[in-house]
């Protein structure tokens, strides 16, 4: 099937900071609540509070029957953990929460990586990098660069740090729809791939492990785990590109 990609208007993009500004106060709202002691799914029930409090509905509830309004993803899990009452949160995890909504037809999404309490130096190195990774990859959102400009700057920073990059995940244009075209790899060839041009709007979301790039998905079909079971941390924006550069949307 032939990619389609749509080009955002300015009034169209006005609405996608609106939706992504809502998903950033979600997120604000989860990460208050990562405590030790606290559930995944008490983390669920914030958003879903939050989120109806400032008039949205979840881009994930219901999404190929995901059956929750966050992924909750700690320590080893890479990407889409699904809220548990069981998986309470230690002192020393980390964990990788993942919001989408919709206001007004349009969508927004996000993610972080959020330390609960002290962390080892390993972990928090992780999660440092990973973050770095994305401003990095925000920076290349200007017109006229390359699509795999984005990935290359994730993965020319991560890896001679020693980390992997998650391959089997990507980014992706956003819109009306979730996940638009085109896709957004967080490894790629400078000087290679679309040309950007002003009103794209995508989702960069470098997920970057501490050992082996390899993922698997467990028994309920979502929860995505590093092979070697060692921690994953994971950074998202949704990024306007504009004639002015690049347009954090879901950054308050």
């Amino acid at each position: 099937m032939a990619m389609e990609i749509f080009v955002k208007t300015p009034g169209e993009i006005a609405k996608m900071r609106a939706v992504n500004v809502i998903v950033a106060k979600v997120l604000d709202a989860c990460e208050a609540g990562c405590k030790a002691g606290a559930t995944t799914w008490d983390l669920n029930e914030i958003a879903d509070a939050r989120m109806k409090e400032l008039g949205a509905t979840s881009a994930f509830l219901g999404y190929h029957g995901y059956p929750a309004s966050l992924c909750t993803s700690v320590n080893e899990v890479v990407v889409h953990g699904i809220p548990r009452k069981d998986v309470v949160l230690k002192e020393g995890d980390i964990i990788g929460i993942d919001f989408g909504c919709f206001l007004d037809g349009y969508c927004g999404d996000s993610a972080r990586t959020i330390a609960i309490g002290k962390i080892s130096p390993a972990a928090q190195k992780l999660m440092d990098a990973t973050r770095e990774s994305l401003e990095l990859a925000i920076a290349q959102c200007v017109p006229g660069n390359r699509l795999q400009d984005i990935g290359w700057a994730v993965q020319s920073h991560v890896e001679p740090l020693g980390y992997s990059v998650v391959r089997s995940f990507v980014g992706h244009g956003i819109g009306k729809a979730m996940h638009e075209d085109p896709q957004v790899p967080n490894y790629g060839s400078p000087g290679r791939g679309l040309r950007l041009k002003e009103g794209w709007v995508l989702a960069i979301e470098p997920m970057v492990n501490a050992g082996t790039p390899e993922v698997e998905v467990l028994a309920d079909r979502w929860t995505a785990v590093t092979k070697d079971r060692r921690l994953s941390a994971h950074f998202e924006h949704s990024i306007a590109i504009t004639e002015n550069g690049p347009f954090v949307l879901s950054r308050l």
